[in-house]
């Protein structure tokens, strides 16, 4: 069948188009940023990639992909954030409370997708916990702090005095040490409290409640989590149980946390990226939380920090760490 050298045009100029619009599904920008770099933060960002090469967004296929991080520096976040805005990304993905509050700060156009924020209504990320009507959403990392306690419990039946390590400047430690003020005492059990805002205090933060504590809990506070080594030293050297909310964490030293798996978190984080760069408005996508949590333990970490665990909490772990 021949064409007419006009209807030829015409045939070019449609496929012409097609390539463009199929082009410009793929040729979008994505900007991450991290308060610091830590196992659990890394996962989220690696969550967040595979998820965008799972939809057809990757690098060989046009999509600009840039990732930063603050090194634990509030100044850098805020940095990074109007660096960011300057550079016009279809979409920052803001991981961790401090990165968050600087993007968020920095943008009301661009739109913003949050990931390991414990309280983002607290940080004032959005108003509420439903679609925000702003640009902005995410994927909280919030734990409920009553199962926290029963791990206390499991792990060190006679605790009395819970001793916790955070950054008073980190707004998710802050609602975590006010809600476990309130918590504790409702199972015969007190906070005991040392800060470190920077991530060389955590060692001494720990060191300091040698004697005052008999166990050591700590939630998924970013320079603690950094630094979370020096707090094992103490740890094993004072033979202070520890006890995390960060999975990772048991692989560096603690005896048992019970948290969520946030490489699945950068995933849903991931999932909500794709959602805006098809198309969706970030103010009609409400924040979510991750309802899959995994108990890991470390029988080692424990025969170092005097503790023998029970059969049942060992039976019941998604992953013994050898």
């Amino acid at each position: 069948m021949k064409f007419s050298k006009s209807a030829r045009l015409a045939f070019g100029a449609i496929a012409a188009a097609g390539l463009v619009a199929n082009a410009a599904v793929y040729a979008q920008s994505v900007s991450v940023t991290s308060i610091v770099e830590h196992p659990a933060l890394d996962a989220i960002k690696d969550g967040v990639q595979e998820e965008l090469k799972r939809a057809g967004y990757t690098q060989a296929k046009g999509l600009k992909w840039q990732f930063q991080t603050a090194q634990g520096n509030t100044a850098i976040a805020s940095q990074i954030a109007r660096k960011y805005v300057g550079d016009k990304p279809d979409v920052i993905v803001a991981i961790a409370t401090p990165s968050a509050q600087a993007v968020v700060a920095a943008t009301k156009t661009i739109p913003v997708v949050f990931s390991a924020v414990t309280d983002p209504v607290a940080a004032q990320l959005v108003k509420t916990w439903d679609p925000s009507g702003t640009n902005v959403t995410g994927v909280s990392d919030s734990l409920a702090l009553e199962k926290q306690v029963q791990l206390i419990r499991k792990v060190v039946p006679e605790a009395k005095r819970v001793g916790i390590v955070y950054n008073p400047g980190e707004a998710n430690s802050v609602v975590v040490v006010k809600q476990l003020r309130e918590l504790l005492p409702k199972s015969g059990m007190s906070l005991v409290e040392a800060t470190a805002a920077r991530t060389v205090d955590v060692g001494a933060a720990a060191r300091s409640m040698v004697g005052k504590v008999d166990v050591i809990y700590t939630n998924t506070d970013n320079n603690v989590v950094s630094a979370y080594e020096a707090l094992v030293k103490v740890g094993n050297d004072a033979k202070i149980p520890l006890i995390a909310s960060d999975t990772d964490s048991v692989k560096r030293g603690a005896i048992a946390a019970l948290g969520v798996n946030y490489h699945d978190l950068g995933r849903q984080t991931g999932k909500m990226v794709v959602k805006i760069l098809k198309g969706q408005q970030p103010g009609t996508i409400a924040p979510e939380t991750s309802d899959k949590l995994e108990l890991y333990v470390n029988p080692a970490a424990a025969k170092k920090q005097g503790v023998s665990l029970s059969d049942a909490l060992l039976k019941s772990a998604s992953k013994v760490i050898n």
